[in-house]
């Protein structure tokens, strides 16, 4: 028998593939192991859940929004690593509330990381996130005009017309955002710190200062995303030995590229090779690193790139490589197992009802069974000349007789929402919340 044979490195059994490990198994939270259903499974007390919102740089596509990762703990506790466009129409797919996202860690300030806050800062109040500020944490830039404060304050000055506009509605707390701004230069700083969870991060290198990659540990599990940028030294260094490691890459294929998109071969190999990390980094980062599970994300989920890519990350990996693409991959990580789908998401995906204490505060009043709604800060009697609201047709003459009502303008001072009525509409347990 020949003795230079290859040999799995893992050395499984057959039918077990040359890539995964004893450990590739569902985790016990998983009921469908083919698909994630949103909303259908519960994170286990030790387990992370690490969904793939958005995967994809320029240009999106109808499966791919801007990249965005979600990361949800046993403990409750729920992080977004960057918020590129598009990602928030997936994340009310997946089930969770426009009102409830939060804390979100900025890689760096390229649009595509950052989009979907512009969103997010007028219409999560406007729906009712009256009463819990909006966390963002980001990297600073050289100078204070190049960090993520400043980029905040120029996103609400961008947004001035649309935030004074709904500020004829009731808005409440909700416009308020905390910025908890790094300082880039500091190398694997704590940028989080809270309920057993650390967030560190450390300088990335992506052509302008400012760029950062988090790693996220919590009850002995851990999660790197890199963020964009070339493969350093640094990485290596603070990633090592990780659970799930997650960088980006673009593939090395200019001349291809041009001859599909008509993009200038040296444009594409000038972008990648002073902001990017091509397949072959990327697999010489995994072996590295020597995380439990490697992922690529963050780039052009084409059909005929992909044999290409894993064979130039296999030049050097060969333990567990998975794509956190196209959108809405999940992976669930115990200590024991890690697992590998897609979310199946509804066609038609509704707005989920929010935890009220979002609206009416935490404690909710229960004891009254009333919430109190938010006055209008300003009203558009202050906005708008009459003459404007003069030109408005009746509305009593496109309303049949047997369904008008009269118009609501102005709301009562205080204006009260019946809690228990609220609660009985939607089916849900008002005392779960009471403290």
């Amino acid at each position: 028998m020949a003795t230079n044979m290859p040999k799995n490195p893992y050395g499984g059994g057959p039918s077990t593939g040359l890539q995964f490990p004893p450990y590739y198994k569902p985790t016990p939270s998983v009921r469908s192991r083919n698909n994630y259903f949103p909303s259908s499974e519960t994170v286990g007390k030790d387990e992370m859940r690490i969904s793939f919102i958005g995967s994809c740089p320029i240009p999106q596509r109808r499966d791919q929004a801007g990249t965005c990762i979600l990361v949800e703990l046993g403990n409750g506790n729920r992080f977004f690593f960057d918020f590129g466009p598009g990602c928030v129409r997936n994340i009310i797919a997946m089930g969770i509330p426009m009102q409830e996202i939060n804390d979100i860690f900025i890689t760096h300030l390229h649009v595509d990381h950052y989009h979907d806050l512009a969103y997010l800062v007028p219409f999560a109040p406007w729906a009712g996130r009256w009463k819990m500020p909006l966390r963002v944490t980001g990297p600073s830039g050289r100078t204070p005009d190049l960090g993520t404060k400043a980029m905040i304050a120029g996103m609400k000055q961008m947004l001035k017309w649309h935030l004074e506009a709904f500020d004829s509605c009731p808005i409440g707390d909700g416009y308020e955002i905390e910025v908890n701004e790094f300082d880039w230069k500091d190398e694997n700083g704590i940028c989080y710190n809270k309920d057993g969870v650390t967030i560190r991060h450390w300088r990335r290198s992506h052509t302008k200062d400012g760029a950062s990659a988090y790693r996220l540990d919590w009850n002995g599990l851990s999660f790197v995303w890199t963020g964009d940028g070339r493969p350093d030294d640094l990485t290596v260094k603070y990633a090592k030995g990780v659970d799930v490691f997650v960088t980006e890459t673009q593939a090395d294929l200019a001349r291809i590229n041009q001859y599909k998109y008509g993009l200038p071969e040296i444009l594409y190999n000038y972008t990648i090779d002073t902001h990017h990390t091509v397949p072959y980094a990327a697999g010489y980062l995994f072996k590295q690193v020597n995380p439990r599970c490697a992922m690529l994300t963050h780039l052009e989920f084409d059909n005929d790139y992909l044999n290409e890519i894993s064979a130039d990350v296999r030049t050097h990996w060969d333990g567990l490589f998975l794509y956190g693409a196209p959108d809405v991959i999940v992976v669930n990580v115990t200590k024991d197992e890690i697992w590998h789908r897609q979310a199946a998401l509804p066609g038609f995906a509704g707005q989920p009802f929010p935890n009220p204490t979002l609206l009416f505060g935490d404690p909710l009043p229960v004891a009254t069974g009333k919430g109190v709604v938010p006055q209008p800060r300003l009203p558009r009697e202050q906005q708008q000349e009459q003459l404007t609201r003069d030109l408005e047709i009746d509305p009593k003459k496109y309303y049949p007789p047997d369904v008008y009502r009269e118009p609501l303008t102005k709301l009562e001072n205080p204006q009260e929402v019946d809690l228990i009525a609220l609660a009985k509409v939607m089916g849900i347990d008002i005392s779960k919340f009471k403290k």
